[in-house]
């Protein structure tokens, strides 16, 4: 077994674009000296990729030897070739059975697994592998019919591929290499226990690799459990700054954080990633930033996974080049040309930070790293620059500081008001462009007007020679005809039109003010109506003091009892009660109050008293009844009630429902013989 490949022992070296400036007295390595085969080091150098990044170069040869490999690395160091190539080689000229595949990648994110397959495929295609993902947000269906056919290599995230197993359509049995990618941010995000269950369905003695930007207690768990006699890979330290990259703080207030975010948003060329704390706020920046002129979108794990596709695919086109993103989302997002990162809210840790910041300087290429910090905040993000390993300048500034000769320098910002002037300037270019599209369909609708006038004349001189008359004057008169009828028509338009003039006019005069209506007598339903003292002579019912007035029925309208039918006798105080008895008095029109407030207040309450109820009380359940049951026993007639009046009850009879009133009268308190019917009584 060969001595484990420290990547330490590889010179530091600092990457152009092209990759092609190293010491000139080290040797170049390239890809085919890895031990890759030949077909995909000639992809790789029809792609431009020829001389291998430290990472590539340290890890290549392990992983292609079978060892397990721990890499550790900041993100855009090049590690999905580090695994991805190797994977891919050692599969190659292998058989693969339908729903078992031989080889599995677990991404934290959709976007990563995606980007991970399309950095992968054109190398899988020209060794004859079959690639696919299997992630959510996508269709189901099709991941299980392609696992049907046949997959060699799986790039999946946790939770769907164990959806996927968990029905049957997929087995891990035959997986002989096995990768977990950005192993850290899978911890963040609490997927562990997914992959823990994953791994375990992988069988030992297999390769397994594991990259990561940090080694947390979390992480080293896994690699302790999972691997055996890892060899370890650490090319760029996890808190160690790239010389490529430049990290600046902005403190600036909170009324100034709006205006700077458009303004720094609004620079000119290069791609510009916004990263803010929620998926709200990602989609409010964004559409501050394309009001104010920007051509802005949102990513975030609150869209649906075409949406979010559709727009990392704008985002690498060009189509906009600013893009506001959320931590979870942005994990996934590896697009070369990004030259600028803006943290508007402060990254939640120093890991968080990290992948914040390895959205740019990607592959070598240069990248600056821009956080605002309002002034409460600042503290916290010196401290978080302290945990991250970064040194970055501070910079006090306000909105009239912002456009200073080295802020303009360091994030490229314009003013608003230059955004405006260009926004001003490209309208300006389109109104010309269509004035001038306007102005050609005139003329050729002009053009054909004098056609169709021509022909009309044509025709007219044929239809007049066939007439046998002057075609001359037959165009002359056919004219003259045109000419009247389009004088009629524009003076039955501007007839029409003063006419519409008028009646807006009358209606306009018809139409009361608000003063208008205030001043005279509007109607009912006035709330002033109901202040004055009178409150009432206009308002037709639905007045409390028109039921004070006397008796209660003289001037209010509709639905009063009496009103139900003058022989009917239903509900009607005169009519229904004194058909029971001359003598009973109470429940009569005449001796009934009326529910008058004010004889309430007088002394004399009226009706609806507990007390004087009648019409529930046992011995009044006949007509007739109560006289008939004695002459000694006194009270209960309707002439010595009175009209249920608090004063009769209180001065000595107190009427209905007293317990005194059964034990009254000759007999005795235990002689029920009095409450019977007279039918019923025995002599």
């Amino acid at each position: 077994m060969s001595a484990p490949v420290d990547s330490l022992d590889v010179p530091e070296i600092v990457l152009d674009e092209t990759a092609d400036v190293l010491a000139d007295d080290e040797p170049t390595t390239t890809f085919g000296d890895l031990g890759l085969p030949d077909a995909v080091v000639r992809k790789l150098a029809q792609n431009g990729v020829t001389v291998p990044f430290p990472i590539q170069a340290a890890t290549i040869p392990d992983a292609l030897a079978g060892r397990d490999i721990l890499g550790r690395g900041r993100t855009g160091s090049g590690k999905t070739l580090s695994f991805g190539l190797p994977l891919l080689a050692r599969l190659a000229g292998g058989t693969t059975t339908r729903k078992r595949p031989r080889g599995v990648i677990l991404t934290p994110t959709r976007e990563l697994a995606m980007q991970v397959s399309d950095a992968l495929q054109p190398y899988g295609d020209v060794l004859g592998l079959k690639l696919k993902v299997v992630c959510g947000g996508t269709s189901m269906g099709n991941q299980i019919y392609a696992l049907e056919r046949g997959v060699d290599i799986l790039v999946a995230t946790p939770g769907r591929l164990r959806d996927i197993i968990g029905r049957g359509a997929c087995s891990l049995d035959d997986v002989e290499v096995a990768v977990l990618d950005e192993a850290d941010q899978m911890a963040d995000l609490g997927f562990l226990p997914e992959v823990t269950e994953l791994l375990d369905l992988v069988p030992a003695g297999g390769q397994r690799m594991l990259f990561s930007a940090t080694l947390e207690n979390e992480i080293d768990t896994l690699v302790k459990r999972y691997l055996v006699e890892p060899v370890s890979h650490e090319v760029d330290a996890a808190q160690g700054a790239v010389s490529t990259m430049t990290h600046h703080v902005l403190i600036v207030k909170p009324r100034d954080k709006a205006p700077i975010t458009s303004a720094i948003a609004a620079r000119k060329g290069g791609r510009t990633i916004i990263f803010v704390r929620t998926q709200l706020g990602a989609d409010r920046v964004a559409e501050q930033l394309r009001e104010s002129g920007a051509r802005s979108d949102a990513l975030h794990g609150g869209m649906t996974q075409g949406a979010r596709t559709r727009t990392l695919a704008d985002f690498k086109d060009g189509k906009i080049n600013v893009l506001v993103a959320t931590d979870v989302a942005a994990r996934g997002i590896h697009v070369d040309g990004i030259d600028l990162v803006l943290n508007v809210d402060p990254a939640g840790d120093h890991k968080d930070y990290l992948h914040r910041s390895g959205r740019t300087a990607r592959a070598g290429e240069s990248g600056t790293v821009v956080s605002l910090a309002l002034p409460h905040q600042r503290r916290g993000v010196f401290r978080l620059m302290e945990d991250a390993g970064v040194d970055a300048s501070r910079h006090i500034i306000g909105r009239g500081d912002l456009f200073d000769e080295e802020i303009t320098r360091i994030t490229g910002a314009r003013s608003l008001t230059e955004l405006h002037a260009e926004a001003a300037m490209g309208a300006a270019l389109h109104a010309e462009r269509e004035a001038k599209r306007l102005a050609r369909e005139l003329e050729r609708a002009q053009e054909r007007a004098g056609e169709l006038r021509s022909e009309a004349e044509q025709l007219t001189g044929r239809a007049a020679r066939e007439r046998g008359e002057d075609p001359q004057e037959a165009i002359a008169a056919a004219n003259a005809a045109q000419e009247a009828a389009e004088a009629e028509r524009e003076a039955r338009r501007e007839a029409r039109r003063l006419e519409r003039e008028r009646q807006e006019a009358e209606r306009e005069a018809q139409r009361p003010e608000r003063g208008d209506r205030r001043d005279g007598d509007r109607g009912g339903f006035r709330r002033d109506d109901r202040r004055p003292g009178a409150r009432g002579n206009d308002r037709n019912g639905f007045r409390r003091d028109d039921r004070r007035d006397g008796d209660r029925g003289g001037d209010r309208g509709g639905f009063r009892r009496d009103d139900r039918g003058g022989d009917r006798g239903g509900f009607r105080g005169g009519d229904r009660r004194d058909d029971r008895g001359g003598d009973r008095g109470g429940f009569r029109g005449g001796d009934r109050p009326g529910f008058r407030r004010d004889d309430r207040r007088d002394g004399d309450r009226g009706g609806f008293r507990r007390d004087d109820r009648p019409g529930f009380r046992r011995d009044d359940r006949g007509g007739d009844r109560r006289d008939d049951r004695g002459g000694d026993r006194g009270g209960f007639r309707g002439g010595d009630r009175g009209g249920f009046r608090r004063d009769d009850r209180r001065d000595g009879d107190r009427g209905g429902f007293r317990r005194d009133d059964h034990r009254g009268g000759s007999r005795p308190a235990d002689d029920r013989r009095g409450d019977k019917p007279r039918w019923k009584r025995e002599d």
